[in-house]
């Protein structure tokens, strides 16, 4: 065991030699070493969102577990949300408001935190608008292509600033910050007649049939992450996938140039860091860019 401190906090991690991703050699001890350093990234997206955590005690090839409640055994200093649940009751949420918060939650071998599109204040008011596109087949530049052709209907037609990063995993999500206006049920619905018009400028390449027998290989749009409860990966999360890629911001002019060379799993947790080292955080400030939507899509 050694103490980790921050400040005022401070915890005594266990099992830091656990190699949690086996093939790669990535250890506990890293993966809290990566959440600490990564602190001043996540922070303003996490500080004050309900968290689902994902678990794997045991490393990535024995299976994990969500884990969407603060347990008894969590520190006092943890903060929490008591929260609604769709089948009935109230959760107590966490919530990573500290650099000592992410790190705690990493040593109880969270990988990947999820975050919801909400803040806790407001939990039925989303600050977030999110399009989940993911690859029909084996080929990548289609969900660059997606990622581009919906940020440019949102900022050609409806005067919407977007932002995009790579999921860690399989796609990517283009993110749209809102003023908290409107309800989850209003939020998808415009996010699902973005997706029409998208859809519709482009047959041949996307679709918004939710039925896999009935997109024919064409890339679907996802915009059903726009409700109460839901949740998407944070912002430079580790997913739990040989090699600990994560979700990386990234600019909508990278992703332009780099589209036939950009994947969902080009950013991991051991070559983020020098990235980060020479260019901002694209993410950086997002919330000065939210918008409201408008009444309709004409």
């Amino acid at each position: 065991m050694s103490t980790r401190n921050f400040g005022r906090y401070s915890f005594e991690a266990s099992n830091e030699d656990k190699e949690l991703f086996p093939e790669a050699g990535i250890t506990k001890g890293e993966l809290i070493d990566y959440y600490t350093e990564m602190a001043q990234y996540m922070l303003p997206h996490t500080r004050d969102r309900a968290l689902s955590m994902q678990r794997f005690p045991e490393g990535i090839d024995e299976g994990g577990f969500y884990q969407k409640n603060a347990a008894d055994y969590f520190p006092s200093w943890i903060q929490t949300a008591t929260l609604s649940k769709h089948e009935g009751g109230t959760t107590d949420a966490p919530i990573a408001h500290t650099g000592a918060a992410l790190a705690w939650l990493a040593n109880q071998a969270m990988i990947t935190p999820h975050l919801w599109l909400s803040r806790v204040d407001r939990p039925d008011i989303p600050d977030r608008m999110l399009f989940d596109l993911d690859p029909s087949g084996k080929r990548f530049t289609e969900v660059v292509d997606a990622a581009l052709a919906l940020h440019d209907f949102c900022r050609e037609e409806l005067n919407l600033s977007s932002f995009v990063m790579t999921t860690g995993s399989r796609g990517m999500h283009v993110v749209i910050p809102l003023r908290r206006e409107r309800p989850f049920d209003e939020v998808r619905v415009m996010a699902m007649r973005i997706c029409d018009a998208v859809a519709e400028r482009h047959p041949e390449r996307f679709t918004t049939e939710q039925r896999k027998n009935r997109r024919e290989g064409r890339l679907y749009l996802d915009a059903t992450r726009n409700a109460y409860g839901m949740h998407s990966v944070a912002p430079y999360g580790v997913r739990a996938i040989p090699g600990a890629p994560v979700a990386a911001p990234l600019t909508w002019e990278e992703v332009r140039k780099r589209r036939h060379s950009l994947h969902a799993d080009t950013y991991t947790v051991r070559n983020i860091r020098r990235r980060l080292a020479k260019r901002e955080d694209p993410w950086k400030g997002m919330r000065r860019h939210a918008v409201s939507l408008p009444d309709r899509i004409e």
